[in-house]
């Protein structure tokens, strides 16, 4: 479990993070998001011990992270997979993490296996991609079999394959009770992945909730309607509150009115229906609804660089 109370992180005259209070709980992927410069990593790194907060506590399995005797044991973390000596081999690499807590040799072949290292372990980790780095730097945060997995942007680099692989890892070591902390920057990937989302925007927390509670909350009724008549449906629904919008030349969009409104106007004015779909916000909806007013940088959406000068 990770535990944050009135965590804060100020430097100089920036508060990277504004006072946050979240629980991790353990049996489930917990999705952390934000824009760039939310405070993401600065609270990443003070749970790891790499930073140290300005006022405030976050606490991993209920004590500081350098509170604990063994600390490999409790939280295995990926912040940085290129934080790793170049000259080593990704077996030498594990092999001297595993030597400051006692950990055997089997157990870094384990790791090895599991994160499918096996065919390049005695190769020079300066020559690896980024996604057998990627891979390497979540085979040094399982090597301690901990109870408390803290993964930044674990899929990066990675193929499909590796992606899929990445998911059922998280969602299995939630299975077995453990407490997975998983930041990215691939909605689609944490919509499938996270079971709960925290998520900060300029240091603050925007929403800590479960992930179908939080489309819920942003998902006004919208539902696509195809049809050979939609002319006459769009007549017979338009009423105060229902935004209508023309699609192409058999398809339009309601947003307001639901499926069975829809249904019972087209069977009352005879209009054959040939698509009639619910539509769910999606997570990239919901998130960007949640931080547009939080992002570091705003750009003007289809601006042209040079539109408007004189020729």
């Amino acid at each position: 479990m990770i535990q944050a109370h009135s965590l804060a992180k100020t430097y100089g005259p920036k508060r990277a993070v504004d006072g946050v209070t979240f629980t991790v709980q353990p049996g489930k992927v917990t999705g952390f998001l934000g824009p760039n410069g939310a405070g993401k990593s600065t609270t990443l790194r003070m749970a790891m011990g790499l930073d140290r907060p300005t006022s405030g506590t976050i606490t991993v399995n209920g004590k500081a992270l350098a509170g604990h005797r063994a600390p490999l044991r409790e939280v295995g973390a990926l912040l940085e997979a290129k934080s790793v000596h170049k000259s080593r081999t990704a077996r030498a690499h594990l092999l001297a993490l595993a030597s400051t807590h006692g950990i055997g040799r089997a157990r870094v072949d384990e790791v090895i296996g599991i994160t499918g290292l096996g065919t390049v372990a005695g190769r020079k980790v300066g020559g690896f991609s980024l996604g057998m780095g990627q891979r390497l730097g979540i085979a040094a945060a399982l090597l301690g079999d901990p109870q408390t997995l803290i993964l930044d942007e674990p899929v990066n680099g990675l193929d499909p394959e590796g992606v899929l692989w990445v998911r059922n890892l998280a969602r299995g070591l939630a299975a077995e009770g453990r407490t997975v902390f998983l930041s990215s920057h691939l909605m689609s990937e944490m919509a499938q992945t996270a079971d709960h989302l925290i998520v900060i925007g300029r240091g603050s927390i925007l929403a800590d909730a479960p992930i179908a509670e939080i489309l819920a909350a942003r998902n006004r009724i919208r539902t696509l309607v195809r049809t050979e008549q939609p002319a006459e449906l769009m007549n017979a629904l338009a009423a105060p509150g229902v935004t209508l919008t023309r699609l192409d030349a058999e398809t339009f969009e309601v947003l307001g009115a639901d499926a069975r409104t829809i249904a019972r106007r087209a069977l009352e004015r005879q209009v054959l229906l040939h698509e009639l779909t619910p539509l769910q916000a999606s997570l990239e909806e919901a998130y960007l609804e949640l931080t547009k007013d939080d992002v570091e940088y705003q750009s003007s959406v289809g601006a042209v660089p040079g539109a408007g000068k004189q020729a």
